[in-house]
Order: structure tokens, then C-alpha cells, then sequence
């Protein structure tokens, strides 16, 4: 486990999951929101956001988490990642979390409202596409989560 993406809906709690392996690996965490929202609130173009996800996915080892919806394309970082992790949460639990988190735009709660059903699809299909040999994680539960970080070996370096 050198190079993790953690990918699902608003709310899932991918920066805790992401965080939380960081820790227990050592690995460096990497948030795409950060990289992907210009001034916070304008996406970059198509062109910029490859770029910027080829440099920080050439990393030799990272945690990665973002699922920036109907605005990405995970393929640069999917073809390095040796880890999928794929937060796929009730939608009523990632809609209290995100409530609780911030008040949001209306493009994101239509995101986290139809992820299952348009994302989750498209998601899966890139993960295929994109990282066939990687270890993917599809989890459902916050129990499921628990018991996946339990069993992260710490940092061997």
C-alpha cells in the first residue's frame, strides 16, 4: 500500500478515511479539493486539472481522497494507485455529515443525492478501466470502514 485513492460521495468521509491512513501508514496525505477549486469555488479546466493530477500522482507514495463528481477525471491518478478505496455510505449518513460540515451549493447535493445511481456507475467503471491491478475496497458500512482501517499494517519504513 504505497499509493491509496479514496474515492465517494460528499459526506462519505473520504479527508477521515484519507487522514486516518496517513497516520497508521505514514504515507503523505493529498486532498484534490485543495488542487482542484480555483479561489474555492471555480474548477479548473480539463487541460489544468490532468496536469495538476499527473504531478501529484507521480509521487512515489500518497494517500489521494476526492471524488470531485460530474467535474473529474481520476483516470492520471487511478493508472499509479495501488489502493482503491471506494466509500459507498448511505445517503442519508453522507447527507448528515455534510450538512453538519458546511452549507453547500445546490450542484452538490444533487452530486450527493444521485451519486449511487449516476457516479457510483461511472466510478466503478474508471476503477476497472483504469487500475485493473489495483486492491479495491468497496465499503458500505461505517463498521465496514472500522475493520478495513484495523487492518492497515502501520508504516514498515
Amino acid at each position: 500500500m504505497e499509493r491509496v485513492l479514496v474515492l465517494g460521495r460528499g459526506g462519505a468521509g473520504k479527508s477521515t478515511l484519507a487522514r486516518a491512513l496517513g497516520e497508521t501508514t505514514g504515507l503523505p496525505v493529498v486532498e484534490l479539493d485543495q488542487h482542484f477549486w480555483v479561489d474555492g469555488a471555480r474548477p479548473l479546466n480539463a487541460a489544468e486539472w490532468t496536469s495538476v493530477q499527473e504531478r501529484l500522482a507521480g509521487r512515489e507514495r500518497w494517500v489521494m481522497d476526492g471524488d470531485l463528481g460530474p467535474h473529474d477525471a481520476p483516470a492520471p491518478r487511478l493508472r499509479r494507485a495501488d489502493t482503491v478505496v471506494a466509500l459507498d455510505l448511505p445517503l442519508a449518513l453522507c447527507a448528515w455529515r455534510a450538512l453538519r460540515r458546511s452549507h453547500e451549493r445546490v450542484g452538490f447535493w444533487w452530486w450527493v443525492i444521485t451519486w449511487r445511481r449516476r457516479s457510483r456507475p461511472r466510478v466503478l467503471e474508471a476503477v476497472a478501466a483504469h487500475a485493473p491491478r489495483a486492491h479495491v475496497h468497496r465499503l458500505r458500512s461505517r463498521a465496514q470502514v472500522r475493520r478495513f482501517l484495523a487492518a492497515v499494517p502501520p508504516d514498515a519504513r
